[in-house]
């Protein structure tokens, strides 16, 4: 059964971590390895460079969405299919994101962690909700 006095506070917490989270990967990409770096580096994997563009701003709004409360369950959502995409260049490297190349342990992880957050619901102190009333 869920409890339903703290399962939004379980959500808030859930919508924190995955918020500071994109919000690090996307500076990342945006400040220390450069837009045309990651563009270079998405090409290299198989995907089409322009695509680091997308890729970087939705994870600095979404980043920032999430810590604000605006949309978070489509944030989520949108995150956790993100993440899977992003996990299937990990998937030959073995499970242990520590491996070479990184593992898809990471990455698959927080896609199951979005998608949890996108069905338990928007949680506390939101500022947009994301449509249904939710925890």
């Amino acid at each position: 059964m869920i409890d339903s006095r703290t399962a939004p506070y379980a959500a808030l917490l859930l919508r924190l971590a995955l918020g500071v989270m994109y919000l690090a990967h996307g500076l990342t990409k945006l400040l220390v390895f450069t837009l045309p770096g990651t563009a270079k580096f998405f090409a290299s994997i198989g995907f089409a460079g322009w695509l680091a563009y997308p890729v970087t701003a939705f994870e600095i709004i979404g980043g920032l969405f999430l810590i604000a409360g605006v949309l978070p369950r489509w944030v989520a959502a949108i995150g956790a299919i993100q993440l899977l995409v992003a996990a299937s260049v990990h998937f030959g490297n073995g499970w242990g994101f520590a491996s070479p190349n990184g593992g898809w342990e990471y990455p698959v992880f927080l896609a199951v962690t979005a998608a949890a957050l996108a069905l338990l619901g928007d949680g506390k102190f939101v500022l947009v909700r994301s449509g249904r009333k939710s925890a």
